[in-house]
């Protein structure tokens, strides 16, 4: 009986904070395009998520392109399509695995970063006195910060990507003596527009994600010092659990639309 109860409690939050968060969103919807736009504020955390999140982002796709090469390779080399080596990589970083660990990168480094520092001014009541002052700390704090994840990651993204295929290019440049003007020159006759356009458009929509849950976990935080750790490390996980929906949902569509 108690643990039926104690489910259903779990549902009910659970319910409750998915409301929340898509009545969240639909307030930022409503705020974005009011004057004033706040475009100083956008800027700056534009350069804090980008720039701060570009080393991170290009040490793990070199990384990544480093492991996936050198993994594939010798299970390629047996079945003599080791030529088919910068296609597959390339198709592979570019249309899944770049956008997605780059993702999930942001979302380990922005959105607990969002949730701390918005979950501190809860707790330290400066929302509070900038509500009390007339200023819109919805518009100031939350609309900017959004706005910048959602159009940083894509270039995140695209940059993430390359440094993967160098590092990729790399690796067959040392084993299998293929020039860096030939392993680019494959990799791009590989893609196709119906590769890009599905993970530029999809990069977006995590970015948002990113964005949006990091806000609403600190904007919301709990009272008190622990409330800030609890806003910080929900914002992670959360945002990671609805990274892999959004992706799901955007390679589904998208293969409804290739097909068409």
């Amino acid at each position: 009986m108690a643990y039926a109860y104690r489910t259903t409690e779990k549902l009910k939050q659970f319910f409750v904070e998915v409301g929340e968060l898509a009545y969240f969103a639909m307030r930022y919807f409503k705020e974005v395009l009011k004057p004033p736009l706040e475009f100083k504020e956008l800027l700056r955390q534009c350069y804090h998520m980008g720039n701060r999140s570009i080393i991170l982002v290009g040490v793990t796709g070199f990384i990544i392109g480093l492991v996936l090469t050198l993994q594939s390779r010798p299970t390629l080399m047996e079945f003599g399509a080791v030529s088919w080596m910068p296609n597959m990589v390339g198709i592979s970083i570019v249309r899944e695995i770049g956008p997605v660990i780059t993702a999930l990168i942001c979302a380990g480094r922005i959105a607990s970063g969002i949730g701390a520092e918005l979950g501190s001014m809860r707790v330290t009541e400066q929302i509070d006195a900038m509500e009390v002052s007339g200023t819109n700390p919805f518009k100031y704090l939350v609309v900017t910060r959004i706005t910048a994840t959602t159009l940083m990651l894509p270039i995140l993204v695209v940059f993430g990507d390359t440094i993967a295929l160098y590092g990729s290019a790399l690796v067959e440049n040392l084993k299998g003596d293929v020039s860096f003007q030939l392993y680019f020159n494959t990799v791009f006759d590989a893609l196709e527009f119906g590769d890009l356009i599905p993970a530029t458009v999809k990069s977006f929509f995590f970015g948002f994600t990113i964005g949006l849950v990091g806000c609403y976990k600190g904007y919301y935080s709990k009272k008190g010092t622990a409330g800030v750790g609890i806003a910080a490390n929900t914002a992670v996980v959360t945002a990671s659990l609805l990274l892999f929906v959004v992706d799901f949902i955007a390679v589904f569509v998208s293969d409804i639309f290739y097909d068409l």
